[in-house]
């Protein structure tokens, strides 16, 4: 299903990209505040430092301001995000799946609907890495460890419930596994904890092995075929998984925002995504570029809850 999925991504957004260049820009009168969900230094913040970018490019005038309320995975900003001014100014970061999985769990404050997706942007693979310091050296390794010592191995990730914890909980079932979850506040903590060796490898995504080159090893990656910034790390295909999968990350609204301004905003982000040097920096940090807009938005949101609840369930999510 998310080959499926991505597949009709990437024809959309090859036909965007067209649509985009031929419309007139229009720019917000004023700056956007962009709130994270996740501490600095993981994809969703490096993903916001190049929207920032390419919008002052696009917008001289005005500015970009990212600011952070990290916490519960990002359930912290998420359960607080209608009470943000409507004004078409404030727009927030959202991660999918965290957003169905965390309310299945039940104590987070807010209910997927709660939350209005005006844009997804990009898609970033999962990804299994350990410390380069450390003595497994392959997943035939990392398999052969982690059942001789059922329960032993530690492994980070961003957040409960979310994409992180998700793909640990079906890393341990594709492979017959017992490793224990380490769930971090985003992947700024996490890969804290990686690089210094605190922990014994992380469930993690594309662009952390890319930027930490020489200090990680990646041992396995979700995609159909090998990234070509990682040549050397095998897909879960190859290993006979059928597994392609990762996070989706866009930007949401408070519920009370007007639906021109929605659409403003999902036009300015999808020109953001259009843009060259957009492409160039998303490729070069690994991220999957997908154009999901306001006019493809419900569609796409009924098809990933589906999913996403399917998976949630296999979790023991929502059985309470």
């Amino acid at each position: 299903m998310i080959r499926t999925c991505l597949a009709a991504l990437a024809l959309a957004a090859s036909g965007a990209a067209g649509t985009v260049a031929a419309q007139t820009l229009t720019c917000p009168e004023r700056s956007l505040n962009y709130w994270q969900a996740f501490p600095p230094g993981g994809e969703s913040d490096l993903s916001a430092r190049h929207q920032q970018l390419v919008l002052k490019k696009l917008c001289p005038a005005i500015e970009t301001v990212v600011q952070y309320k990290a916490g519960a995975g990002g359930a912290l900003l998420w359960s607080q995000t209608n009470t943000l001014p409507a004004d078409g100014l404030n727009v927030v970061g959202i991660n999918l799946p965290h957003m169905v999985l965390q309310p299945m769990e039940g104590n987070v404050g807010y209910k997927t609907e709660d939350v209005t997706p005006v844009y997804w942007f990009h898609y970033t693979p999962d990804l299994l890495v350990v410390p380069e310091s450390s003595s497994i050296r392959t997943i035939a390794d990392f398999i052969r460890v982690a059942r001789a010592n059922p329960g032993k191995l530690n492994i980070g990730g961003s957040g409960l419930n979310s994409a992180n914890h998700a793909a640990h909980e079906r890393l341990n079932e594709a492979f017959g596994i017992k490793t224990t979850y380490v769930p971090y506040k985003g992947t700024g903590d996490m890969g804290l904890a990686v690089l210094g060796s605190h922990i014994d490898g992380a469930m993690t995504y594309t662009p952390f092995a890319i930027a930490n080159k020489g200090k990680v090893r990646a041992l396995a990656v979700a995609m159909a075929a090998r990234h070509p910034l990682l040549p050397d790390v095998p897909t879960f295909k190859e290993l006979g998984i059928d597994w392609i999968d990762g996070a989706f990350r866009g930007i949401g609204v408070p519920k009370a925002t007007s639906p021109e301004a929605r659409k403003r905003l999902s036009d300015l982000f999808a020109a953001i995504n259009a843009d060259p040097q957009m492409k160039e920096l998303a490729a070069k940090a690994g991220f999957e570029l997908v154009d999901v807009s306001v006019e493809g938005m419900d569609l796409f949101m009924r098809g990933r809850t589906k999913v996403y609840t399917e998976v949630g369930r296999r979790m023991g999510l929502g059985t309470k």
